[in-house]
């Protein structure tokens, strides 16, 4: 019989202090990078919105890559998140490293500060416009503004209860050729501690609506900064989950702030 090689793999709740909050990843620690098949097959057995897949870098650091159920993606930030944490953890890096991710993205970074973890993420600048044809009849919203970035949509609506009541037609969101589409508003109240709030809906990737979306807001933090004028703010993902992500803009970077717990750990067999 031929051995088989156990692979540890995790499941860590991001953007969240606790558990069963903010956004679920797997995280896949691998010895050496595998082929994109099993990889994928892994995170569709997973069936959460990303697992992540972290193996050791040839220069330094780590190769990491994100995989939908159904798709592989470019840039993904509550994973990243999560396999920092993971890395952490795990013992894999000391407490006082940094962790340095190799990406179709590019660099990505990760660091401890003091009441969580911080990625440096590209930012996405949002231009206007014309949304794809069926887009704002498939969100069922009436949009203030439309726009988009290389990955997604970005859709502005006047009030938060627009955003936190769309109900989306995922089927026809889903037949949109994009990632997936942002929603987003000021928050009903604004001297509660939160500057924006939004959703994520990807069904086109295999994700109906992601709980919390660190690569989202790689563009709400640009277009925010640039509404309210200020680079730091505070946005409250609304999902059923729901989660906060800390942003600061600094150039063409997004700092992305957030807090992941580990609830589960077992081995691939």
């Amino acid at each position: 019989m031929t051995a088989t090689l156990s692979v540890p793999i995790y499941t860590v709740d991001a953007f969240a202090d606790r558990p069963f909050a903010g956004n679920p990843a797997g995280v896949c620690l691998l010895e050496a990078p595998r082929e994109a098949e099993w990889m994928q097959s892994i995170a569709a057995e997973m069936n959460l919105s990303e697992t992540a897949f972290v193996s050791p870098h040839a220069g330094d650091g780590f190769d990491l890559r994100w995989f939908t159920p159904t798709v592989e993606v470019d840039l993904c930030g509550h994973a990243t998140l999560a396999s920092a944490h993971v890395l952490w953890e795990s013992a894999t890096l000391g407490p006082k490293d940094a962790a340095r991710f190799h990406t179709k993205s590019g660099v990505l970074t990760a660091t401890r500060r003091s009441g969580g973890i911080e990625l440096d993420f590209p930012a996405k600048a949002v231009e206007k416009s014309e949304p794809a044809p069926g887009l704002i009849e498939a969100l069922g919203v009436k949009p203030t503004f439309v726009g988009r970035n290389a990955f997604d949509y970005f859709v502005e609506v006047a009030k938060e209860s627009d955003v936190r009541n769309a109900r989306p037609d995922h089927a026809k969101l889903g037949k949109i050729k994009v990632r997936g589409v942002i929603l987003t508003s000021r928050p009903a109240k604004a001297d509660e501690g939160i500057d924006f709030v939004s959703r994520f809906f990807a069904p086109g990737s295999g994700v109906a609506e992601d709980p919390v979306t660190g690569s989202a807001h790689c563009a709400l933090a640009p277009y925010w900064a640039a509404k309210l004028g200020r680079n730091e703010m505070t946005g409250h993902q609304i999902s059923a989950r729901g989660g906060i992500v800390h942003v600061r803009v600094e150039g063409d970077r997004v700092m992305l702030g957030g807090n992941a717990v580990t609830v589960m750990k077992g081995l691939l067999l």
